[in-house]
This record gives structure tokens, C-alpha cells and sequence, in this order.
């Protein structure tokens, strides 16, 4: 994200996009395809540990992140542990039936998920995306109008939301009275919807004879004002993940923290 939401630049801010990208994205597929509970019990602690330490973010605004994160786990958790299959029963009544086998798979679901929060927002709050998709072009060969529009895109964001909240203010101000029929809902979404659709397709207008004009279509080899490379940053964020990824996996399987080593039922 934006200088915004970054209190102070860490070591993982200069870490290249691409290469963090991909990293990312390789945590991902070795999460989702990992059914050894204590690999990711002890697998938590890896990208915990750079949310906590290396974001540049207050205590504060690290704790109400995490609110979404842990509203997610404990609900993904619960919906497994209470109405999921099992042999072992430890629980039942009604609809509600907790065996041994649910626990450790709602519990298994629910790691899952805090990892993918977490290096969801790492990635989110230690990348800016005017530097990804510079990298995206200078490492991935990205076409320019891809990478400039989603840019542009991005830069209409904040855009539009000033100009709701002018429109709304203009409504308020000419005695807009809110209806008390069936038809409200739809009369206040035509007096928003229609004149922001409206200035939304003139902006895009102009930005795409903006786009043409500097010949974003035809032009393969151009200039850029931030050049993107690599550092010794790479090396140390390749390490970090490389060597814990290998003792989380040695410690999970060596020094089991609960007996159940492969959640998956087969009952």
C-alpha cells in the first residue's frame, strides 16, 4: 500500500516486488496442499513473526487488522470443529457434533487460513503498488498499458470517493427528502449511480486519449522513472523463508506438538 498506511520503511519494504510476489505465491501453494497440523502450527510463527516485527505498522493499527484475521480463523475453525465428520466422539447435541477428527480439522482449517491472512497482509502492507507493477513490467516484461492502467484504476479510487461524498453533500443541500415508499432504495441509487456512471465514462475517455497519445499500445521499449532491481534484501527475504521453511518442516514432523499428523478423514 501507500505511504499512508506505512508508520517507517523496514527491510522488507525494499525487497522486490516480483520476487516477493512469487514468494508469496509459493507459501500459498505449500500451505494449501500441507495436511500436517504441526507443520503449520509451527509454520504460524514464520509469518507472524515479520507481521509483527517487520511492517512498519503501530501495535495499534497491527491489532485492528488482525480483527478481520481472527474473526476468519475462528469462524472457518468453529464451522469444522462443530458440524464436521468424525468416529471419536467428544460432543453431540443436536445439529452440533464435535469428534476428534473435526477438531483437529477445523483446527488444521483454521491455521490455513491464519497464514493466508497473514502473508495476504504482509505482501499488502509492506508492497506499494505503483513500485509492483513498475517491477512487473521490468522483470515480467508486462505490457505498459496493462500495468499503467491498473495504475490509473488504482488513482480513481480515492477520486471517486470524493466525488460521492460531494454528490451526497449537493443532494442534502438542494432537500433531498428520503422516501418512505418501496421504491427508495432504487430512486437513491439512480440519483448516485447515474451521475457518477456518467463522469466515470468521461474520465475514462480522456485517460484512454491520454494513454493513445503517448502511444501506449504501439511503443514495446520505453523509459521508466523508477528502476527496479534487486539487493541484497532478496537474498536475506529468500533465506528467511528457505531456512525456517526447512526447520518447520523438520519440527513438525520430529517434534510433534499433537499426535494427529494427518488430519484428512478417511472414515
Amino acid at each position: 500500500m501507500d505511504n499512508v498506511w506505512t508508520n517507517r520503511e523496514t527491510w522488507l519494504h525494499r525487497v522486490n516486488p516480483t520476487l516477493k510476489l512469487a514468494v508469496v505465491f509459493a507459501v500459498f501453494l505449500v500451505v494449501l496442499v500441507q495436511h500436517n497440523l504441526n507443520v503449520l502450527l509451527y509454520g504460524a510463527i514464520v509469518p507472524l513473526a515479520l507481521y509483527l516485527t517487520s511492517t512498519g505498522q503501530s501495535w495499534r493499527r497491527l491489532s485492528l487488522f488482525s480483527i478481520p484475521t481472527v474473526v476468519l480463523v475462528l469462524s472457518s475453525m468453529s464451522s469444522m470443529m462443530f458440524y464436521g465428520l468424525g468416529d471419536t466422539t467428544w460432543f453431540e447435541w443436536g445439529l452440533i457434533h464435535i469428534s476428534e477428527e473435526s477438531f483437529y480439522r477445523g483446527v488444521h482449517i483454521g491455521m490455513k487460513s491464519l497464514h493466508f491472512a497473514l502473508i495476504g497482509m504482509l505482501f499488502g502492507l509492506t508492497t506499494k503498488p505503483v513500485v509492483l507493477f513498475y517491477s512487473l513490467m521490468q522483470q515480467l516484461k508486462l505490457p505498459g498499458k496493462y500495468a499503467y492502467s491498473f495504475m490509473a484504476a488504482l488513482r480513481l479510487l480515492p477520486m471517486m470517493l470524493s466525488e460521492f461524498q460531494t454528490l451526497r453533500h449537493a443532494l442534502i443541500v438542494r432537500g433531498v427528502p428520503p422516501r418512505s415508499s418501496w421504491r427508495a432504495p432504487f430512486a437513491t441509487l439512480k440519483a448516485y449511480a447515474v451521475p457518477m456512471l456518467a463522469q466515470s465514462i468521461r474520465r475514462a475517455q480522456r485517460i484512454a486519449v491520454a494513454m493513445e497519445a503517448k502511444r501506449f499500445l504501439l511503443t514495446k521499449e520505453r523509459t521508466y522513472y523508477y528502476r527496479i532491481g534487486f539487493s541484497a534484501m532478496d537474498i536475506l527475504f529468500l533465506l528467511y523463508w528457505l531456512a525456517l521453511g526447512w526447520l518447520v518442516i523438520r519440527l513438525g514432523w520430529h517434534f510433534p506438538i499433537v499426535d494427529n499428523t494427518d488430519v484428512r478423514y478417511t472414515g
